[in-house]
């Protein structure tokens, strides 16, 4: 072979070689796996505790709508009822009658149940307040569309004096913003067949004194009429309201007596 091969073929071989070492040097080696302990997890500590399974109307029993659920210890209030500490609570609770309305998957509180031996009514009623019925027909409470907590204004309507020569009806708005507690609803059927709810007694919440008013009001009024309120004027503040039939210088002292429409004064209370 001439030398000029061998000197090519060794000078081709010695740059392969330095090729070779120079790739090698340029490949990075993968950093080194860093293996990090994590700290692990504490278990949570579960409780089996008394929810509500449906929806319970209010006035209601609880019946086959209420159940265990399992929920985080941490997260137990001290009114929700557990297993722990009433295991008997699904079976003795289910005839229990819901004092407000209670909703799907919230948690059973005894609060919000009527007490043994308590009625309705009176469990519903605020401290402080009165319970008064006052009969009413479609025609005088918006068409029959007034429902349990729902705010009325109690508008009363009488005649007046003939003697004065000029007949006529007086309107006055004497209690207002007022919750109706319940009301009895009958069905009936129309002329045409249909079928309707009717109310003839509607139950309010009142004080005491409002209590008294609209007792004088029954008393000397041709009609009493509910006038539904929108639910935005629940939280409006009331003034105004027929402390005349009741009193004259303030709630204590003027009686106020009532004779053929006429309203005069007779005495003072004790």
């Amino acid at each position: 072979m001439p030398a000029s091969r061998l000197i090519i073929l060794g000078v081709a071989v010695a740059a392969a070689g330095g090729a070779g070492y120079v790739a090698k040097n340029m490949v990075v080696p993968p950093p080194p796996e860093v293996v990090v302990n994590a700290p692990q997890q504490p278990a949570i500590t579960l409780q089996d505790v008394l929810v509500l399974s449906g929806d319970v109307p209010m006035g209601s029993p609880l019946e086959s709508n209420i159940k265990w659920e399992k929920w985080p210890a941490d997260g137990i209030n001290a009114n929700f009822i557990t297993r722990a500490s009433e295991p008997e609570a699904l079976d003795k609770l289910k005839a229990s009658v819901a004092r407000v309305a209670l909703y799907q998957g919230e948690p059973l509180r005894r609060s919000k149940l009527i007490g043994e031996g308590q009625s309705f009514m009176s469990s519903i009623l605020p401290s402080g307040t009165r319970a008064v019925a006052t009969s009413i027909a479609a025609d005088t409470s918006a068409g029959g569309f007034i429902l349990p907590n729902d705010f009325v204004d109690v508008i009363m309507t009488r005649r007046t004096d003939a003697s004065t020569g000029t007949p006529g009806f007086m309107t006055d708005t004497i209690l207002k913003n007022i919750r109706v507690l319940a009301i009895d609803q009958t069905i009936q059927e129309d002329e045409e067949g249909k079928k309707t709810r009717v109310g003839q007694t509607a139950t309010l919440e009142l004080t005491p004194e409002q209590a008294e008013i609209i007792t004088v009001a029954q008393q000397m009024a041709d009609r009493l009429t509910l006038a539904l309120r929108p639910i935005t004027d629940t939280n409006e503040k009331v003034s105004g309201e027929a402390d005349y039939l009741v009193s004259g210088n303030g709630r204590r002292g003027t009686v106020r007596l009532i004779k053929s429409g006429e309203v005069s004064e007779v005495g003072t209370r004790k």
